[in-house]
């Protein structure tokens, strides 16, 4: 199969990225001929104010890069994944014009929510979902911090859903979880033209001995991802078992502090990957104590790949995800508590060796690269169909 796979990079690295990038190898290694299409978001800062407006809304340039890509490699399908801001919309008006089967990865909430990520003030926050004009997100500055630029998400998302455009120039779309899909079912896209497909971990980085005695954190330390609440529970878990905490973001100065001030918690910061499961192979359990719908929750599937169980909030994909009792434990999130139950729970089970083959078992199953070859032809297969009815 002959297949368009298209992307938009952040200016900051991210799972996005790596997602995409672990995609296209993934094809490639299954036979299939795959072309790429990537921008980055550092050519924004050449952009003037209204270039990027209008760029944002319907980017000419990207249009006609779609229409070159298609007549000289005449793809079957194309897979695009994150398009804001620089590959725009009018990229699946180009290939609906050219009768390409268009497939789009949802893998944040950017068109429901101009946050992305439905959490605002320390808070799930719902209040843009459902509406065509999502004021609440400008009202709030929920994109970066401007109501200017929150404006224009809001008017990207006003725009293509009045003319048509996720509906009618888009034959599949993908999440990553059930609960994923349903917010945007909710919020008014077609059930029937979604399907769920997860992420996935190449290369398979082998399972840990899990002799490191200690609990481990890897991610963003943003307020949405549960820190405040880890932290928490640590003052009182520290003495029985200590975290290392990977990662960077706002709430740094705040775990080092804390670390400081409380035994049992190392601030490890950002290391390279192969260091990252180095660690995690070796830790007693993974804690995944997010406060906001992860769209999935990628890092749990790593920590089972190590044969490392999770502890996950139970919120959204994350319940999806980790099987209490086999896998890991689930925790009601923001309630450290709970969280602390949960820790013991995994500490003291009599069949955690057990619980770890399970882990690991449930990633060979589910989350390999060849499992997920399987998954996007059969996606790629129904897109081509949509787009001849």
């Amino acid at each position: 199969m002959k297949i368009l796979v298209a992307h938009n990079h952040y200016q900051q690295p991210g799972g996005e990225d790596q997602s995409f990038a672990s995609e296209v190898a993934c094809l490639r290694e299954a036979g299939h001929e795959v072309v790429t299409h990537a921008v980055h978001n550092d050519a924004i800062n050449g952009m003037g104010k209204v270039k990027l407006l209008t760029s944002t809304l319907w980017n000419s340039d990207s249009y006609r890069q779609i229409e070159k890509l298609i007549a000289d490699h005449k793809p079957e399908v194309a897979h695009f994944n994150n398009t804001f801001p620089l590959i725009s919309p009018a990229a699946f008006h180009a290939c609906k014009k050219h009768g390409v089967a268009t497939v789009w990865s949802l893998r944040n909430y950017r068109l429901i929510c101009p946050s992305a990520i439905f959490h605002r003030d320390h808070h799930i926050c719902e209040e843009c979902l459902g509406k065509t004009i999502q004021w609440p997100g400008v009202l709030h500055k929920c994109y970066r911090g401007s109501a200017v630029q929150s404006a224009v998400v809001a008017m990207l998302n006003a725009t293509h859903t009045a003319i048509g455009t996720w509906k009618n120039k888009i034959d599949v779309f993908v999440t990553l979880a059930e609960a994923t899909k349903e917010k945007f079912v909710q919020a008014g896209l077609p059930s029937d033209k979604i399907v769920v497909k997860p992420n996935f971990v190449t290369p398979d980085p082998g399972i840990g001995p899990g002799d490191g005695g200690y609990a481990i954190f890897v991610g963003r330390l943003n307020p949405e991802k549960g820190l405040g609440t880890l932290l928490k529970a640590w003052e009182t878990l520290g003495k029985e078992i200590p975290i290392k905490i990977l990662g960077e973001g706002v709430e740094r100065e705040n775990v080092e502090a804390t670390a400081k001030k409380f035994t049992g918690i190392e601030y490890v910061g950002r290391v390279k990957v192969q260091e990252t499961y180095e660690l995690m192979g070796r830790a007693k359990m993974l804690v995944l104590p997010s406060e906001w719908y992860e769209p999935f929750g990628r890092v749990a599937v790593e920590a089972f790949a190590k044969g490392t169980p999770v502890l996950a909030s139970r919120l959204g994909a994350l319940t999806e995800l980790v099987e209490p009792g086999r896998t890991g434990e689930l925790f009601e999130p923001g309630d450290a508590g709970s969280m602390i139950a949960g820790v013991r729970k995994i500490l003291s089970n009599p069949n955690y060796e057990q619980m770890r083959n399970d882990a690991r078992a449930e990633y060979v199953a589910r989350y390999t690269a060849p499992q997920n070859a399987k998954y996007l032809e059969a996606i790629y297969a129904r897109a081509i169909a949509s787009s001849k009815e």
